[in-house]
């Protein structure tokens, strides 16, 4: 990685090589990590997974998206963590870590693109690309604070990028501000064929709504009211028909089949090692037949000629880009995996049309930021984050200094850390007794939250060297 060891724990910790990039660009200035799926030359890709990884070699060539952004002027930082194989939602790769949540430290990022999350939201790259498969951007980009987009199935180039499900793999972004949002987005989509109007037909996707707990409506309802304050009232639509659940079943059914198609015979013939989780997601993935993927292709068809009439030319769904904020770091199994289901409920239903989303940071519960969503038609996609890039986002009540019920363990001021340690990356001085303070809250948090000991070591190993550039540093200016 070409940034400071970090107890953010976003980036592999891969040897730095030089990235040229463009003097000069719409991007200049800019910062960029990259989902260590995407290659870069100079580097191996391990898509996750320690096997991946040996089997992988140094790549010679970019990734066509790495390429545009290197072209237009930004500058390379590092590759990210990833769940494995991009095939989980947790953000907790069981052989590199669980990336810190910058916007609220004793919760999840979410996965698969968890490290390009952590990297964005604790200030350690200005963007990050990720890929959604099944919510991949979104999910990591409501739980960590973030503007990300789902693009137009095959919008954005996969060239160099590692496949999991033909039909549903799209390259995504994730930032923090609106401006750098629709600066990466124009880099990245291009015009759009035919852009939505300045004053778009805004649909309320009540039956989504329908799915949240009464405390995450209320939450959800400022950005709503900033939505139709600016396009108009919302008219009460159902997006899916009244086949939530038909639906839900169609994109599992989908996902696993082409998951073991694209991973199946690798897995069997070199035995990767996965995480329980993804092996698990695995094992059902080779059970699916064809005739129940054939069954499912025919939902998906009837699904999508519904939306595509629903939105026409000009019509935007306002939607819940997840059912809750994200869950606690300690949060249960068995709990996580009914959060899971419900929020596939939601992130699986554009993955089955192949139309575009953005997830905007315009709410907060408890203390945490709570994403929402815009989805459009096919190909509207620089429409939608100039839209959003117009909308003034409510004041959140964002609190990642306190320990929420039930995380455990005694509070630590990770924020306070990591605007510290954000500080020396942009130039700022710190001292060696900062460095202390960083090293020490890093760790206490690490202790509090359950972390395993494996990461523990990670982080502690992290700290001592950070804490050992900055007194380098010191010593070198004295």
């Amino acid at each position: 990685m070409l940034v400071p060891s970090s107890p953010a724990h976003a980036f592999l910790p891969f040897p730095p090589v030089d990235v040229p990039h463009a003097a000069s660009g719409p991007l200049a200035g800019l910062t960029f990590a990259v989902k260590d799926i995407y290659d870069v030359a100079g580097y191996p890709t391990s898509a996750g997974n320690p096997h991946m990884l040996a089997r992988s070699g140094v790549k010679t060539r970019h990734a066509a998206v790495v390429a545009t952004l290197l072209d237009a002027g930004a500058r390379f930082v590092g590759k990210t963590i990833t769940d494995e194989l991009a095939f989980s939602a947790r953000g907790n790769n069981a052989h590199f870590g669980a990336p810190l949540n910058g916007a609220a430290p004793w919760r999840i990022t979410g996965g698969s693109s968890s490290g390009s999350a952590s990297a964005v939201s604790t200030g350690l790259a200005d963007f990050a690309l990720g890929s959604d498969t099944g919510g991949s951007v979104r999910a990591p980009a409501s739980h960590c604070g973030l503007y990300g987009i789902r693009p137009t199935q095959d919008r954005i180039s996969l060239a160099g990028c590692f496949p999991l499900c033909a039909s549903f793999d799209t390259c995504g972004f994730m930032t923090r501000d609106a401006q750098t949002f629709a600066l990466v987005a124009t880099v990245l989509l291009g015009a759009d064929a035919a852009p939505l109007p300045v004053h778009p037909r805004l649909l309320f996707a009540q039956d989504l709504f329908a799915m949240l707990d009464a405390d995450a409506i209320a939450a959800l309802k400022p950005a709503i009211a900033v939505m139709e304050t600016a396009f108009g009232k919302a008219t009460p639509v159902s997006v899916t028909d009244g086949r939530l659940d038909e639906l839900y079943h169609a994109y599992r059914i989908l996902q696993g089949w082409e998951a073991w198609q694209e991973a199946g015979e690798l897995i069997e013939s070199v035995g990767l090692r996965l995480g329980p989780d993804v092996a698990a997601r695995f094992a059902f993935s080779k059970t699916v037949t064809a005739e129940q993927a054939e069954a499912a292709a025919a939902v998906r068809k009837t699904f999508t000629d519904h939306v595509t009439r629903l939105l026409g030319s000009d019509g935007v769904v306002v939607m819940p880009t997840m059912p809750d904020i994200a869950p606690l770091l300690n949060i249960e199994n068995d709990a996580f995996e009914l959060y899971r289901n419900r929020a596939t409920h939601l992130l699986g239903l554009t993955p089955l049309c192949g139309l575009p989303q953005v997830s905007l940071p315009f709410a907060s519960r408890d203390g945490a930021p709570f994403g929402i969503s815009l989805m459009g038609p096919r190909g509207s996609d620089l429409s939608l984050v100039e839209l959003a890039a117009t909308l003034v986002a409510p004041q959140l009540t964002l609190d990642p200094d306190t320990v929420p019920p039930g995380a455990g363990g005694d509070p630590a001021s990770l924020s306070a850390m990591l605007s510290r340690y954000a500080s020396v990356l942009n130039g700022a001085p710190l001292s060696a007794s900062d460095a202390v303070d960083v090293s020490h809250a890093s760790i206490k948090s690490s202790r509090a939250t359950g972390i395993a000991a494996d990461r523990l070591l990670d982080w502690k190993t992290a700290n001592h060297e950070f804490s050992a550039v900055l007194r380098a540093e010191k010593g070198a200016s004295q």
